[in-house]
């Protein structure tokens, strides 16, 4: 098994990568879009995210408007509410099977089923990973996809937000607590091929005894 202290440090990563999917699953800043207007006091912050669409007025007042409608929403927009909300799921029930396969706790019995925990709590990670690194890279391969279309509209062109970026960090975290859990549970045992048992000579010697007697009676 692998030491505490390692499964402690990928405990501490999968954490942190929770946190940054929930936060960006809800952040509404997932693609934003300044408009300085003909004035600094008329600037607006237009942010888009997954759930709700906000506005930011340079006056202080802020406002948001839940995505009630379905069949408006675009394709990429589905997908990562879908991905998100399962990396969500996934990640939750890891740090719940990994909690038990974990050696400095008391949860789970025996190394084997501390071992087998560990390797599903791994997979979740893994999983969970896997599903927040789809949205976003498919989200920000959208924004800039119409950011450099030409037929696009300078008002429809819009940044990558800061929701992005967190949920990329966090499913790269993710998927490395992932991993280490996955390879925690396996033992290293150099001494079963690098020194192999000897086979002990059991071959008898008597027969060998008897016919040298019997060969020096025929000399007498």
């Amino acid at each position: 098994m692998a030491s505490s202290g390692l499964q402690l440090f990928a405990f501490g990563m999968a954490l942190s990568g929770v946190s940054g999917v929930l936060t960006a699953t809800l952040l509404p800043s997932w693609k934003v879009r300044v408009d300085e207007g003909s004035s600094i006091i008329t600037a607006v912050v237009q942010l888009q995210g997954l759930w709700m669409d906000c506005t930011w007025y340079s006056t202080g007042m802020f406002s948001c408007t839940l995505k009630y409608s379905i069949l408006l929403l675009p394709t990429h927009v589905h997908a990562a509410r879908a991905t998100m909300v399962l990396a969500c799921i996934l990640s939750a029930l890891g740090i719940c099977a990994s909690t038990v396969g974990m050696t400095c706790t008391r949860l789970g019995g025996d190394i084997k089923t501390k071992g087998h925990a560990s390797v599903a709590g791994g997979v979740c990670f893994l999983s969970a990973g896997i599903s927040g690194l789809i949205p976003t890279v498919w989200y920000t391969k959208e924004i800039i996809a119409d950011f450099l279309d030409l037929t696009v509209p300078a008002s429809n062109k819009h940044e990558p937000g800061g929701a992005v970026y967190v949920g990329f960090i966090s499913a790269v975290l993710l998927v490395i607590s992932g991993m280490i859990f996955c390879t925690s549970c396996v033992q290293k045992s150099p001494q079963t091929w690098l020194y192999p048992p000897r086979q002990q000579n059991n071959i008898s010697t008597t027969p060998l005894e008897n016919n040298s007697a019997y060969n020096l009676k025929d000399y007498v």
